[in-house]
């Protein structure tokens, strides 16, 4: 096997957190993704287990047994995607508050798992591709699965020159691995 090959994806990659910046760089080269108001979470899909893991590495799989079904039936035979776990309001729109609400009351089977990275699929590692072939992959994988509801490919890559009404975004080089 080569060095980006492997039989099983990766127990735990550390998250590539957002920095807080006075002002989102300028330029062609550069991605904007929303940042969700949500949970980062990771999604490990081994075979038929599949986890869901915090960004310290906690495997909170039991909490979000619906969201696990609903991982468990992309057509892939392992994944490792980043993505932000959320509670919608009526127009679709990310709530902090109704996360923290679902989690007390013990109601996660409404949650939606947007992911936006996949760094891991079917064997082969894809970290060190620029991030926007990882993400074609991502929507790749995703079209096969149209139609879910509660796992969802997040929107596409906004390039620098539109404008973000939201409340944060990440700003990643187009390139970068």
């Amino acid at each position: 096997m080569s060095a980006r090959s492997a039989p099983h994806p990766p127990k735990w990659i550390k998250p590539q957190l957002t920095r807080l910046v006075d002002e989102a760089p300028a330029g062609g080269g550069w991605l904007h993704e929303i940042k969700y108001d949500g949970y980062r979470m990771h999604a490990r899909i081994d075979g038929g287990k599949v986890s869901l893991l915090t960004r310290t590495g906690l495997d909170w799989s039991h909490r979000y047994r619906r969201t696990i079904e609903a991982l468990g039936s992309l057509k892939v035979k392992s994944a490792y995607l980043d993505g932000e776990l959320c509670a919608l309001n009526a127009e679709g729109v990310p709530v902090f508050s109704r996360l923290q609400a679902a989690m007390d009351e013990g109601r996660t089977d409404q949650l939606v798992f947007f992911a936006f990275d996949l760094l891991f699929v079917n064997g082969e590692s894809t970290a060190q591709l620029p991030l926007i072939e990882r993400k074609e992959r991502l929507q790749r994988l995703f079209k096969k699965d149209a139609g879910r509801d509660l796992v969802k490919n997040g929107p596409p890559p906004v390039a620098a020159k539109h404008r973000l009404n939201c409340c944060a975004c990440r700003a990643h080089a187009r390139d970068a691995t």
